[in-house]
């Protein structure tokens, strides 16, 4: 733990991790630049964070990329984080992507406003008729493991391991950015073939009384999360992701003053978690 005046963060990033049409590496930078200002502030790559995490008085997880790549160290980093009651942002607590998939069958089977998710062969027959379906490893994550099928089918060895939607005819997709409950910028793709070419979106009430329902379903108390929504032909939003583990920010498509109105909230959400 930190032994001067200023508290300490342990910045878990893989700079290195190529992400399809982004920089992640550029928003870390960025981002841990700005939080030394306020914190000691260290950088390490996920397959470290177990090792050093006694070290500082806080462990912020942020563009480490999918999981799959690195699951033993992170089960490692989690059995540790757990052992040592160290303070991790976001809490390990977290019940979207950052516990896999499950949460969209959960919603789905409870009427929540989600693309329709069914994970087991006796509820397929649930799915709406659709022109393709979607079929997904449930602890996938950036397209890891996703297939495009013309009718929705799963081996019976599947059942609990794997996704299937179906595949929804949509205008647009949107995000919608959040540190603890408050909501910070709204991001959309409005050309659905150029998926992350976004650009600043003006979210009505209605889409952000939308976006906080999972935000608020979710219980983190602290964190960052985002909510990504498509927009359907017939004008409903569904959900799609619900990221509260390490949610990509594009915070290079925001402009300055909403970036920096960011990383001020950021810095007080960390401040509270200190406290």
């Amino acid at each position: 733990m930190a032994t001067g005046s200023r508290p300490s963060v342990l910045f878990v990033t893989d700079l290195a991790y190529e992400a399809r049409g982004r920089r992640y590496c550029d928003e870390d930078i960025f981002l841990s630049s700005r939080l030394r200002a306020d914190f000691d502030t260290a950088l390490c790559h996920p397959r470290d964070a177990a090792a050093l995490l006694d070290g500082f008085d806080v462990a912020v997880v942020r563009n480490s990329g999918p999981v799959l790549h690195y699951q033993d160290a992170y089960d490692a980093f989690r059995a540790r984080a757990g052992e040592l009651g160290a303070r991790v942002y976001n809490p390990l607590t977290g019940r979207g992507d950052m516990a896999g998939k499950q949460y969209l069958v959960d919603l789905s089977r409870a009427g929540y406003p989600v693309i329709p998710t069914v994970d087991r062969v006796a509820d397929l027959g649930l799915l709406p008729e659709a022109d393709g379906y979607v079929v997904k490893p449930k602890l996938g994550a950036d397209s890891v493991g996703l297939r495009f099928v013309r009718t929705p089918a799963l081996a019976p060895d599947a059942d609990g391991t794997q996704l299937v939607q179906p595949r929804i005819d949509f205008r647009y997709e949107v995000s919608f950015y959040f540190v603890d409950h408050d909501f910070q910028y709204a991001l959309y793709a409005p050309h659905p073939d150029r998926r992350w070419v976004l650009e600043p979106y003006g979210a009505s009430e209605q889409d952000l009384g939308f976006a906080r329902s999972f935000v608020a379903w979710n219980t983190l108390d602290h964190g960052i999360q985002r909510v990504d929504a498509c927009r359907t032909a017939d004008g409903e939003l569904l959900l799609a992701e619900l990221e509260d583990l390490n949610p990509y920010l594009s915070l290079d498509r925001v402009a300055e003053p909403v970036r920096e109105a960011f990383v001020t909230r950021m810095t007080a959400s960390l401040r509270d978690v200190l406290a």
